[in-house]
């Protein structure tokens, strides 16, 4: 006991020393070391060694049980749509160090990092860095933001130890998760505390990622309880801004969280789990801040991001054929700059029941609620009216599965109905068709309809620039939020998927999206504005709904084991997008912004080697087409680590990032609100201790 209780200390003195040198000071930051302080000082547990899924086979993979698609259980191998499930190991053989770094390998979605926090991702184009067309769940969480129905992925961080799997769809999930579940779903779940006991401290550094570390306990409250709880720090160097010079975008976030596992007889479970962030980012944004020439003016600002979040899930079977799950959370955002600031509060309760009618029937159907308020300080740059507002969302689905031909031939028909703040009602309806050709043949196609509701963004003004206008009148270019309509797509896909033998699989997708109501650029009249002073010019551009299109393309994923301890994973996507306008629009620049802001084909590789029993080399190739709309031009990514298993428990990885150039720009959009940098070529090292 004496020599554990001197173990601790030590570990706990080393602790703190880094957590000490690696942050800066931010408000709360001795609430959370003490919470890690309490935790140290638990007696020590073994922590369980996480499946390798290296030694499984290919028939293994490929039947991985997923939620994602019908809120139940199933294998990936037969599920009618285009999904792609990044696996705890493949988390762990990554050279990733966060989330957004993971997204790459799925085939069909764009990865793009803008600035050092900041990242534009989407599925089957329309990419930004407020693209609006992807919903994020984290355990059920809906983490998208209404003020533009887009993701910040600064504060999305879940310790990569503790993620179980990403199930990510490409193509529309509406029909069972509702609101602007419109060209994807990203779903990241977390293990349960069961599979994270004892200690497990992480940490490293390296020259683009300063400094980072995870600490957390996992232990047993009684018989059925079983809990985790722990702390991380990042510490983000700063990258190079276009011209080479600092970029002044390092950040820094410091988060504590919790999570506890309860079993109550034999039908019922319950999770209760949380976590609370503190951070700050630099930015540089060019904005207009009066009506002083010359505008706009470069500005070097530093955000502030804070927040927390609960969650409880109570899980019941009722029988072997029935289950009912109620899920309630609760969220808080803040976000501010000397600019604009946002304080938001969201409050989400869903319920779902799944159950087996007769032989031939397998139903999900489900209720959900959601109230969102906001309170938003703006300035000349961007003005909320109003700028406190509550946006409720009322929801209801029902999805049956019908065994045509038990065991291979399955028709799957769902509807979601969603009453929005902005539209009213909305109906999402889907079909697809699953038929299990052998035992390792599956052929599929479906039909669906997606609904993107209206963002925040219809009560925005946003100044863009200040100009000389005629006889000393200044001019104002102003873009305006209006009343807007659901954008929707219509999506047709067909897909094959087949495990061609033990050593190599093939996951193959078609698709066809037909897109309405997209939001337009149009360019009003111009008017005399006589306040703010001095009088001046306003020359409007309003966001209404007056473009349409389609999409269409193909994604590919193969997986392929040559030999025992070696696997291969191929990936490619095509993509092709056409806009139009309407006949009354007067936009100038949305289409070719649209059609040229998403990489036509994209292509990875990804290569994991098993070199001895402690030794692992694993190394990932990503090609990225060409973005003409931005001009940026197309270029390949190479990732690799290796890592030494040094015994049970422990390990160390020596990583490379981007090691084919040392600098190069994957985006550059019209509308962001920050300046674009340049990703370098980066190195770190990482040890992860289980004891």
């Amino acid at each position: 006991m004496r020599r554990q209780k001197r173990l601790i200390a030590g570990v706990s003195r080393r602790l703190r020393a880094s957590v000490g040198r690696a942050a800066p000071r931010m408000p709360g930051r001795c609430h959370l070391t003490l919470l890690l302080a309490m935790f140290l000082a638990m007696p020590a547990w073994s922590q369980q060694k996480p499946p390798d899924l290296t030694g499984r086979s290919i028939e293994d993979l490929m039947n991985i049980e997923i939620t994602s698609v019908s809120k139940k259980e199933e294998k990936l191998a037969r599920t009618a749509a285009a999904i792609f499930v990044i696996t705890a190991e493949d988390i762990r053989r990554s050279a990733a160090n966060n989330i957004p770094d993971l997204l790459r390998m799925v085939p069909g979605l764009d990865v793009a990092q803008i600035n050092g926090s900041t990242w534009a991702i989407s599925s089957r184009g329309f990419n930004d860095q407020i693209a609006n067309k992807l919903l994020v769940l984290i355990d059920g969480r809906t983490v998208y933001s209404p003020l533009f129905n887009g993701v910040y992925w600064d504060v999305q961080e879940v310790p990569l130890e503790n993620i179980e799997r990403i199930e990510v769809i490409r193509g529309p999930g509406a029909a069972v998760w509702g609101a602007n579940a419109v060209n994807g779903v990203i779903n990241i779940i977390s293990k349960k505390a069961s599979n994270t006991q004892g200690f497990m401290i992480t940490g490293g550094g390296g020259t683009h990622d300063g400094a980072f570390g995870t600490a957390q306990y996992g232990g047993n409250l009684g018989p059925t309880t079983t809990y985790r709880v722990g702390g991380s720090n990042y510490d983000g160097r700063h990258l190079a801004n276009l011209a080479g010079q600092n970029g002044d975008d390092g950040w820094n976030v410091l988060r504590a969280g919790f999570r506890a596992d309860s079993k109550f007889g034999t039908k019922d479970s319950l999770t209760v789990q949380g976590d609370g962030y503190d951070g700050s980012e630099g930015e540089i944004v060019t904005a207009v801040t009066s009506l002083a020439l010359p505008q706009p003016l470069t500005s070097n600002l530093r955000m502030d991001i804070g927040g927390w979040d609960i969650l409880s899930r109570w899980d019941r079977a009722i029988s072997p054929t029935s289950q009912t799950t109620l899920q309630v959370y609760f969220d808080r955002t803040n976000r501010s700059d000397t600019t604009y600031a946002e304080g938001r509060n969201t409050f989400d309760i869903d319920f779902h029941h799944h159950f087996a009618w007769g032989d031939r029937q397998d139903f999900v159907w489900g209720l959900g609620f959601r109230d969102t308020s906001d309170n938003i300080r703006g300035s000349f740059r961007f003005m909320f009216n109003p700028s406190a507002e509550t946006q409720l969302l009322f929801s209801s689905f029902v999805q049956d599965e019908i065994a045509i031909v038990p065991g291979k031939l399955f028709l799957t028909l769902g509807a979601r109905l969603e009453h929005n703040h902005f539209t009213g009602f909305d109906v999402q309806p889907s079909a697809s068709i699953a038929w299990l050709a052998n035992d390792r043949t599956t052929f599929w196609a479906s039909i669906s309809k997606a609904v993107g509701t209206p963002s925040q963004e219809t009560d925005v003004r946003f100044n863009a620039g200040v100009f000389p206008g005629p006889g000393g009148l200044l001019i104002l270019q102003s873009v305006f939020g209006t009343e807007q309509k659901n954008v929707d797509v219509l999506a047709t896909e067909v897909g094959y998927r087949t495990q061609v033998s033990e050593q190599l699989s093939l996951d193959l997708t078609g698709f066809y999206d037909s897109y309405s109501n997209i939001i337009s650029s149009d360019v009003g009249t111009a008017y005399v504005e006589l306040n703010p002073t001095p009088a001046h010019l306003v020359l409007p551009i309003f966001l209404e709904n007056q473009l349409y299109g389609e999409g269409h393309g193909a994604e590919m994923d193969l997986n392929w084991k040559p030999a025992r301890r070696w696997s291969l994973s191929p990936g490619f996507s095509y993509l092709q997008l056409h806009i139009h306008k309407t006949p009354s629009s007067t936009d100038v620049a949305s289409i070719s912004t649209i059609e040229g802001s998403s990489p036509r084909a994209q292509a990875q590789l990804r290569s994991q080697v098993e070199l001895t029993s402690r030794w692992d080399w694993d190394t990932s190739v990503y090609f990225v087409g060409r973005l003409p709309a931005l001009q940026v031009p197309s270029y390949t990514r190479l990732d690799t680590s290796l890592t030494w298993k040094a015994r049970d428990g422990l390990s160390f990885s020596l990583v490379g990032q981007n090691l084919l150039q040392n600098h190069h720009l994957e985006f550059n959009g019209p509308d962001q609100t920050v300046q674009s940098s340049l990703v370098k070529r980066s190195l770190y090292a990482k040890v992860i201790w289980h004891f």
